[in-house]
């Protein structure tokens, strides 16, 4: 028997060279979830989960890459994703955007350094 390699749904680059943008993402009872990031140049973006999390507070995070792989699927931009989540994530249930939580980080590496440290 013979394996055949299948591509699977369209998917953003994970690795970043240079700035990424980022949205912070929290639960509703303020609990942060993780980070949406994205770089233009390299077509990448990306989820960071934060240290200590419970179980269902990780399991959240899903529909956050399912928005990752609907974006890329309808040709999105990575920050264009992230423009489209400020505006609205009233599709997600118990989850948000935290408003005013766009900036940037020098790169994905310094991003994922800053998630560590809680």
């Amino acid at each position: 028997m013979q394996l055949k390699r299948v591509a699977g749904p369209p998917r953003y680059n994970r690795v970043a060279q240079g700035p990424v943008q980022y949205v912070r993402v929290a639960a509703d009872t303020g609990k942060v979830l993780g980070y949406v990031w994205a770089n233009d140049e390299g077509d990448a973006a990306g989820w960071v989960t934060p240290p200590a999390l419970g179980p269902n507070e990780i399991n959240a995070g899903a529909a956050w890459l399912r928005k990752l792989r609907d974006a890329k699927s309808r040709g999105l931009a990575p920050t264009a994703l992230l423009a489209e989540l400020v505006r609205d994530t009233s599709d997600i249930k118990d989850s948000g955007v935290v408003p005013g939580s766009l900036t940037e980080a020098p790169t994905l590496d310094a991003l994922k350094e800053l998630v560590s440290k809680g």
